[in-house]
């Protein structure tokens, strides 16, 4: 349970998985695939992650309503060997397809030391950390990336191309505590500006870029310009400019679109849209297995 700060309340953990549970179910959804689903939500809430916890619900809710994400798995793997997979998710809910993805990676791990599995045709998954963090149950380092829609601003630009295109990465630490990163490659992620803009605070200069290339504290016009492509956007990891490296963080972001849309087949940049029927949102996940290069403890 998440503490209650001013203007906000406390939601006991049992008590919202359930009403998640209840609203996929009610939509169509398998018990299974509807847990796992509010797993991957609840888990960011509960990580301090509100961007992208249950307040995403309603971004699922219509994308099933319409039509545009399948309520039942759709996801198969359409090319494998022994350490590697390719699948397409079908249009499935994000957060299945990735489950699998990473399943399917660890278990190749087990058996050849390293698993790399490529997702394409898939939706928005949540946090890249959840599926990372699914290696360490197993003593396995864990990767998880995927692409996004167009909101972040290259370099010395002022018109969004590249998603915040987020990289996870975890890492057991025998009897210490692991090592776990999750981060956008983006200086925040979408729903920073959204928590923002709904508690009707400005937000720190140097987050994001008006339609002029400016910096600006106002949430709402960035984010009604982005949701009408009329230009602004979010500033890649470092900021604006290379004064603050923030070439950096674009490259980072152009990094992970390679691996998960170019490796994939996914869209990739501007093609990339969770907000219509096919945003063909792509993946990527590996687990390795330490053990193979040097003892545990």
């Amino acid at each position: 349970m998440a503490q209650s700060t001013v203007g906000q309340i406390t939601i006991p953990e049992r008590k919202l998985k359930d009403f998640c549970n209840s609203v996929w179910i009610k939509l169509g959804v398998p018990k299974k695939d509807a847990e796992t689903t509010t797993d991957v939500l609840v888990l960011a809430d509960l990580r301090g992650v509100d961007s992208h916890g249950v307040a995403r619900l309603p971004r699922y809710y219509t994308d099933l309503k319409n039509g545009w994400t399948k309520p039942t798995d759709q996801s198969r793997i359409v090319k494998e060997t022994k350490a590697t997979a390719m699948i397409d998710g079908g249009q499935s809910l994000g957060q299945v397809v990735g489950r699998r993805g990473m399943e399917l990676a660890i278990r190749k791990a087990k058996e050849t030391a390293v698993g790399i599995v490529s997702a394409r045709n898939s939706h928005h998954y949540g946090i890249a950390g959840y599926y990372s963090l699914m290696a360490l149950e197993h003593d396995l380092i864990g990767v998880s990336m995927t692409n996004a829609a167009p909101l972040v601003v290259p370099t010395f630009g002022r018109t969004a191309i590249l998603g915040t295109n987020p990289v996870s990465l975890t890492a057991p630490a025998s009897k210490e505590q692991p090592f776990v990163l999750d981060m956008a490659t983006s200086v925040v992620p979408r729903g920073k500006l959204e928590v923002y803009d709904r508690l009707k605070k400005t937000m720190p200069l140097g987050w994001a870029v008006d339609t002029t290339g400016k910096g600006t504290s106002d949430p709402h016009t960035v984010l009604d310009a982005l949701s009408r492509r009329l230009g602004g956007g979010i500033l890649p990891l470092g900021g604006e400019g290379e004064e603050h490296s923030g070439h950096k963080g674009y490259g980072l972001a152009l990094m992970v679109d390679v691996l998960c849309g170019v490796l994939s087949g996914s869209a990739t940049g501007l093609g990339v849209d969770v907000d219509k029927a096919k945003p063909n949102v792509g993946h990527f996940f590996m687990a390795i297995d330490p053990a193979a290069f040097r003892p545990l403890d």
